[in-house]
């Protein structure tokens, strides 16, 4: 999973939980201000009236017992304070009609009020003709009253506020206080003129006293707000309530029992009075507490709906501040990640690769480009500066290796350089022996053994010195045709006899590359002698192309696999490091290769070719090619010995009839001349076994004197001229007007020995060999297969 989608993530769920949470609260406290609202509602328009109804019936109840205890009441009194609760009765049917559902407990309490209410005419009918009993209508009267206080205390106990709840309990005892303070009233009519009670009413009056008074001091008084507190301290100061009291204080005291019942004393005829001051004031009291519960309400409503306007502004506020915060840090985190990751992407991929390939070139390097400590305490910067000193210590150690490289190389070179030197010294005194006893063939036949064998050395050393990093010194100045170039190309191979060489074209190679090419070359077409068969040809051609000159090379050797091909080609297109130069120190040609071909720009390809073998390709580029030359057509082309270098340098192969001079091949000579020497150099290829002769020193014998060493060979019996009858002697051309003597001009087949003059015996006639081309390498891979095994196992006996 990304790191994105782990941080949106990450941000949304707290986000979502919050906004969640902040929901569901503001949908309780609505849910709760809109239960108050619908309270208030209901206690606007049921309760009020229901309270009205509450105070008719108990005024009815009192009169209508009144009635029942003897004649001291009138029926027109009767009649009005019926009319008074018929009038309230109906105004709460009118508003429970249009009140609507509130809730089902509340739906039965109402209901049982009003079935109550449709039974009420038939008391009063009962009473007016007096039938029944006065207790079984007073015990009407309170069961709807009572019916009424349960609605209330129903309607006002479901609120989830406590303060409220609180309140309306408190309410609700007032009503039931007040109940039974009318209560009271009740019973001490049901007295009459004769002041006198049954047992049980009497006990029905003490038990209203006793809990109207523990309603008040103990769920009333405590409770009431200032505003209440100060009514009821009016209230209870009034002269009407005192009397009140001590009217109860005296009947539950100063009450004689008779045989009947119990006779109350004469203070209850104050009664009346006392009621008639108290009763509104309790009235007033009780109706200011239920206004001030309803508006407590509404204004509970209103605050909730206020702390839900708040909750949700407040939680958007805060939701809105945390997704800014979210995103922000998100982005700053994922931007500095996103730099972090395209900086060490950048690094690894791109600037510690060059950093690396710089310092193994022996390059500087550029400190800025690399990631530098910031020195920062958050976890980004800390892995950037993990990071910064792990791209410093991997600049460190390859800086350390590419010294060390750097010093083996020169190491390498100086040693090199000065075996080359020893080596150019070994050529020179070979050539001198060849020159002081080319008489003897047996000891000539040797020493040019031992001379082709140095130059190999010498070219093993060259090899060591390119792979150091080292250039191969070129004298040349002139350049030189790609003919001529085969040419020394194939004399640095030890089985030159075999390479059989193809110049299709007519061009020129640039003098600083002669030597690179040359020795390019060189090492391809030795390859492809050691890993042919030893009678096969190898036949090296060139030609002009479109890209510049193609140099074709192509053997009899064994079957190659396309891995094997890849994998030397893979050696041709990149520089080891030490470690596998070390591992392949055995086969060190196609990296020596591949070095020049990198310096030269030149591309090389080996594939398989169509006779089986293989067949390497080189292509140089066209910017090191010269148009060759004309020859002037009648100019004495003088004989320059080879000089130092590829073409003069000691130990370079020079074959019988080649004129070597500075350019290459002489150059000026009449055309004939050089159609013979070509003619004579093809014929002696064709006839008998090459042999070379090679120049001395390069830097100390610059000029080979061909003219002294013939003096010499002479003075030592050796025959100076060639058996050919008509010897071409061409004339010395002069160079110039100064003291310089002019240079001497060789002249073919004059320095040979004696018996390579004479002619060859003939060969036996050798069956023509059948067998195909494929079929031949066969052969041939399964000999190499037998040959590296058993040297192989001979490298494992040796101790």
């Amino acid at each position: 999973m990304r790191l994105r989608t782990l941080l949106v993530g990450l941000a949304v769920v707290p986000t979502v939980a919050m906004g969640t949470q902040v929901a569901v609260t503001a949908d309780r406290l609505l849910a709760q201000s809109a239960h108050l609202r619908a309270d208030v509602a209901a206690g606007e328009r049921i309760g009020v009236p229901l309270y009205r109804l509450m105070v008719g019936m108990q005024a009815e109840r009192a009169l209508t017992a009144a009635w029942w205890a003897g004649p001291s009441v009138s029926e027109e009194s009767l009649r009005t304070r019926r009319a008074a609760t018929d009038r309230a009765a109906a105004e709460f049917r009118r508003a429970a009609g249009t009140a609507g559902a509130r809730s089902e407990e509340a739906d039965r309490r109402l209901q049982e009020v009003m079935d109550a209410l449709d039974e009420l005419g038939a008391y009063r009918e009962r009473t007016d003709v007096r039938t029944g009993s006065a207790d079984s209508t007073v015990v009407y009267y309170s069961g709807v009253i009572n019916q009424i206080i349960r609605y209330y205390q129903d309607e006002f106990s479901h609120t989830e506020d406590a303060e409220l709840t609180q309140e309306s309990r408190v309410v609700v005892t007032m009503f039931s206080g007040t109940e039974m303070v009318a209560r009271e009233d009740t019973i001490l009519a049901l007295a009459g003129p004769s002041r006198e009670l049954t047992p049980t009413r009497f006990a029905d009056f003490v038990n209203a006293v006793g809990a109207h008074r523990y309603m008040y001091d103990a769920w009333v008084v405590p409770y009431l707000p200032p505003e209440a507190s100060e009514l009821y301290g009016d209230l209870a100061g009034s002269d009407g309530w005192q009397s009140k009291s001590r009217i109860e204080t005296a009947v539950l005291s100063e009450h004689k029992d008779t045989a009947v019942g119990v006779r109350l004393p004469r203070e209850i005829v104050e009664w009346r009075a006392a009621r008639e001051e108290w009763a509104p004031r309790l009235d007033r009291l009780n109706a200011e507490r239920a206004r001030g519960l309803l508006a407590h309400a509404d204004a509970k409503a209103d605050e909730l709906q206020t702390e839900v306007t708040w909750l949700i502004a407040g939680s958007s506020g805060a939701l809105l501040l945390v997704a800014v915060g979210v995103a922000f840090t998100t982005r700053s985190v994922l931007r500095r990640l996103r730099h972090l990751h395209e900086r060490t992407v950048t690094v690894a991929e791109k600037t510690l690769p060059d950093v690396v390939s710089r310092l193994q070139r022996g390059q500087p390097v550029d400190r800025d480009a690399l990631p530098v400590l910031t020195g920062g305490r958050d976890e980004v910067s800390r892995i950037n500066d993990a990071f910064a000193r792990v791209v410093s210590v991997s600049v460190d150690g390859h800086r350390q290796l590419a010294a060390e490289r750097h010093g083996f190389g020169m190491f390498a070179a100086g040693i090199a350089s000065r075996t080359g030197n020893l080596v150019s010294r070994q050529l020179g005194l070979t050539e001198e022996l060849q020159d002081s006893f080319g008489h003897d063939e047996t000891l000539l036949a040797q020493l040019m053994r031992a001379d082709q064998l140095t130059v190999g050395m010498r070219r093993q050393i060259e090899n060591l010195l390119i792979l150091a990093g080292g250039e191969i010194p070129d004298p040349h100045t002139d350049p030189m045709r790609v003919a001529d170039l085969l040419r020394e190309a194939a004399a640095e191979v030890e089985d030159f006899r075999r390479i059989e060489r193809q110049a299709l074209d007519e061009i020129s190679v640039e003098p600083r590359v002669i030597s690179q090419i040359s020795h390019l070359l060189a090492e391809l077409l030795d390859n492809a002698t050691r890993f042919s068969p030893p009678r096969s040809k190898v036949v090296i051609r060139a030609e002009t192309v479109a890209d510049g000159l193609s140099v074709e090379i192509e053997d009899r050797g064994p079957r190659v696999s396309p891995a094997a091909y890849e994998e030397m080609n893979g050696r041709l297109h990149s520089a080891p490091p030490y470690a596998v130069l070390a591992e392949n120190a055995h086969r060190l040609g196609l990296f020596v290769v591949g070095h020049l071909a990198d310096q030269l720009g030149a591309r090389v390809t080996l594939r398989r070719s169509v006779y089986g073998g293989t067949s390497a390709v080189v292509i140089i580029p066209a910017e090191h090619l010269v148009p060759t030359e004309p020859v002037p057509p009648r100019a004495a082309a003088p004989a320059v010995p080879a000089q130092g270098g590829r073409s003069g340098r000691p130990g370079t192969r020079v074959e019988p009839g080649a004129r070597v001079g500075p350019g290459g091949p002489a150059e000026g000579g009449p055309p004939v001349e050089e159609s013979a020497e070509r003619s004579v150099e093809e014929s002696s290829e064709e006839r008998k076994p090459e042999l070379v002769l090679h120049v001395g020193a390069a830097a100390a014998l610059p000029v080979r004197r061909t003219q002294a060493r013939a003096q010499e060979r002479t003075r030592h019996g050796t025959r100076e001229q060639s058996p050919d009858p008509a010897p071409d002697r061409t004339p010395v051309r002069s160079l110039g007007t100064g003291s310089r003597p002019p240079l001497p001009e060789r002249v073919p087949q004059t320095h040979m020995a004696e018996q390579l003059r004479e002619p060859r015996a003939p060969e036996a006639t050798v069956a023509q060999d059948t067998a195909t081309p494929e079929e031949v390498a066969d052969a041939w891979s399964d000999y190499e297969h037998g040959t590296q095994q058993v040297e192989q196992e001979l490298r494992r006996d040796q101790p």
